[in-house]
């Protein structure tokens, strides 16, 4: 039989970082093509002994189905949680919970997106975010990336616009793929721009807590006095990706909202998970596990960026990571980025193009992107030996 299928089904796409990631198989490829979190940073015994505990003493409640806003005590957990240093949860928001921070993006382009409206985004931005996006038929107007964040002219230029967006879509800490921070200055300049015009914002941070470097900065929904932002926090990188635990703060009306759509996506988010991430907050010390995270990203990180300017000076560009998991390497006029790519696979790395991230993947770049936090510190070593390898041939074969 053929199958008929949808125009939104026609407007998806696969994500060419998961096809890179099925050639994982080969157990002599090195991936810097990834965003997964180092194995050895999840906190197995803690979640064993937890496991364990709710199993034994409330397996009948954890093992049902739950509600779909969320388990309650981890919505209480969540509060504290994301309110240790800055007001993130403000007067007028809620807290639901839902299966990563990638379902808060499909539940809100759900509810606030028709087809062919616009959407404002980081340029480049998250590749995840882009095709649940462009999964509901919208067109993306990319908001050039700054080495301090998102340029305040285009931002503004597309907010006046005689098309009005229906949000705008961005990442201030480590931004995937670029690693950009946006400054404080930017931070409060992005939602004075949004509300003066009347664009909410997403704001997603999944990478808030892996800061190895200088001083935490508010998030922009800190500044939030509107109910304009709607803030995602995965708990993917804190604690584990397959658990599939997120907050989505926001308005409490727009919440009530998304609830509904959830309820008929998934009922509700993995309970287990819920209630393994409820006692983990509550009853474990979570600023020591944090510390412990930022210990191991730091060090994978520092020696990536060592080994890249031992052997690739010159080479490529690229700025120091300061958190995060990425590193955005952009190299020197006249290299293929397409070819370099194509080679380092042949040669056993794994390494994303930075077209991919971009609205316009045809347009001309000169980047990558590189994932510090999955490969050992050896295949790291190894995987910018073979990036050398592979330019110096290159070179040799312009000459």
């Amino acid at each position: 039989m053929t199958f008929h299928y949808s125009k939104k089904a026609a407007s998806m796409r696969p994500s060419i970082i998961r096809g890179l990631l099925k050639q994982m198989a080969d157990p002599s490829l090195i991936s810097f093509a990834g965003g997964n979190p180092d194995p050895g940073a999840f906190p197995v015994e803690q979640i064993r002994a937890i496991s364990d505990e709710l199993l034994r003493d409330e397996a009948s409640a954890t093992l049902q189905y739950s509600i779909t806003e969320g388990y309650p005590p981890l919505i209480e957990a969540g509060k504290g949680y994301l309110n240790r240093e800055w007001d993130v949860v403000g007067e007028g928001d809620g807290v639901i919970i839902t299966a990563g921070s990638q379902q808060v993006m499909d539940l809100f382009s759900r509810l606030v997106c028709d087809e062919g409206d616009l959407v404002a985004v980081d340029d480049p931005a998250f590749l995840g975010a882009l095709n649940s996006f462009r999964a509901y038929g919208v067109r993306l107007a990319g908001v050039p990336l700054q080495p301090d964040g998102p340029d305040l002219a285009a931002l503004e230029a597309i907010l006046a616009g005689d098309e009005k967006p229906r949000f705008f879509y961005t990442i201030p800490n480590f931004q995937n793929p670029t690693g950009a921070v946006t400054s404080l200055e930017k931070r409060k300049a992005v939602y004075a721009l949004c509300t003066k015009h009347g664009v909410p914002i997403l704001e997603d941070n999944p990478y808030g807590e892996l800061r190895i470097e200088g001083e935490g900065l508010p998030p922009i929904k800190s500044f939030d006095r509107e109910n304009a932002v709607v803030y995602a926090v995965s708990m993917s990188k804190v604690l584990s990706p397959g658990m599939r635990v997120a907050f989505c703060v926001g308005q409490q009306a727009l919440l009530s909202q998304m609830v509904m759509a959830k309820q008929g996506n998934d009922v509700h988010t993995n309970l287990w998970g819920q209630r393994v991430c409820e006692r983990f907050l509550t009853r474990c010390d979570v600023d020591a596990h944090l510390a412990r995270l930022r210990g191991i990203y730091r060090e994978k990180a520092l020696l990536m960026a060592d080994e890249m300017e031992r052997h690739l000076h010159g080479k490529i560009h690229f700025e120091r990571p300061k958190g995060g998991m990425f590193l955005w390497a952009t190299l020197q006029d006249g290299i293929d980025v397409g070819t370099f790519v194509q080679k380092c696979l042949e040669n056993k790395l794994a390494i994303v193009p930075g077209s991919a991230f971009f609205v316009d993947e045809s347009a001309p770049c000169q980047s990558v992107r590189l994932n510090f936090s999955t490969p050992t510190k050896q295949q790291i070593v190894q995987g910018v030996s073979i990036m050398e390898q592979v330019l110096s041939e290159m070179q040799q074969g312009a000459r």
